[in-house]
């Protein structure tokens, strides 16, 4: 692996055509778990492949198993049920989680779809879950006394599966808060939350931000307990890269180089720009690569394109700079 601008990816990849029948009938019946979980696995299999035919440096499993990123883990915790469709953006609905008992796990929820795609590749797969701010903020609570109660209760819960992820060798584990930037007067809660999940863990920590108002929050962000930062810049004209020049900031940063709301490609030129924008601000060894977000909105054809347009940009520059 380089010692610079590694490439990766945020999370989510858009799931082909046979899995997304193949949800439909499992509600109906006329597909079997086990049958589901095999076109899952065939989902995963594809795009490890398609990671390490692109030469991207640490992988990402595609999510092929989950739904919402929220509705998976309280689907497979005990202590939850779910509401009806609730709109999340666009003509996109997810059913609410709602917490009705005491929250928890009765076993590892992602470790074995981790060791699975670890399984497929010598690269570095990313254990990907979802932050307990995130978590709390997208249900219902009906049973804690407070909203802080139940976010520590999460905290932990997550703790569990990331200490799960670490044993089994993950090198990686991103912990997703899309939601950690929308309250600012919850910050400091959000952040003591996050601290519980990466109490103790020897693996390389990230958290991914996304679209949020990071200007008003962008010290605590700063200093939230985890190796990494992953945010969207491209979306933003990579305006965010002004923030870390106004702040102490002595974290690495994995930087959105393409944007996943647009269906166009960028080209290898434009990216290579926002690259050189970032190190005038980060070394190269501080400096990750990935697209703003993840890309299951984008069909297969896109999220390639976008990807294969990174990597050859990434490729470009570290020749330019000499870099391994």
């Amino acid at each position: 692996m380089t010692r610079g601008l590694l490439t990766t990816a945020v999370g989510s990849y858009p799931k082909p055509e046979y899995v997304l029948r193949a949800r439909a009938r499992v509600a109906r019946g006329e597909v079997s778990p086990k049958e589901m979980e095999e076109l899952e696995k065939r989902a995963t299999a594809h795009w490890i492949r398609i990671q390490e035919e692109l030469g991207m440096d640490i992988l990402v499993d595609g999510e092929m198993y989950r739904g919402d990123m929220v509705a998976y883990f309280a689907e497979n915790w005990e202590g939850f049920t779910t509401s009806g469709l609730v709109r999340s953006y666009g003509n996109r609905y997810y059913r609410k989680p709602v917490a009705v008992g005491p929250v928890g796990r009765s076993r590892p929820t992602t470790l074995e779809w981790w060791r699975y795609a670890q399984s497929l590749t010598p690269r570095p797969v990313k254990g990907m879950l979802t932050g307990p701010y995130t978590i709390v903020d997208w249900s219902f609570n009906e049973y804690y006394p407070t909203r802080e109660a139940f976010l520590m209760e999460v905290a932990r819960a997550v703790h569990d599966e990331a200490v799960d992820l670490a044993k089994a060798g993950a090198e990686y584990i991103q912990i997703d808060e899309p939601a950690i930037s929308t309250r600012p007067e919850e910050m400091e809660m959000a952040a003591r939350a996050l601290a519980v999940v990466t109490r103790g863990l020897e693996a390389f920590t990230i958290t991914h931000v996304c679209y949020g108002d990071f200007a008003a929050v962008f010290p605590q962000l700063a200093a939230l307990p985890v190796d990494m930062l992953d945010l969207e810049t491209a979306n933003s004209n990579y305006n965010l890269l002004d923030l870390i020049r106004q702040h102490s900031f002595g974290k690495c940063l994995s930087m959105g180089v393409v944007d996943v709301h647009h269906h166009e490609t960028e080209s290898v030129e434009q990216v290579k720009e926002g690259i050189r924008k970032g190190l005038e601000v980060l070394s190269p060894e501080r400096l990750y690569i990935d697209p703003d977000c993840g890309l299951k909105t984008r069909t297969e054809e896109e999220s390639v394109a976008k990807l294969r347009v990174m990597v050859a940009a990434v490729r470009e520059v570290k020749e330019e700079l000499g870099i391994e």
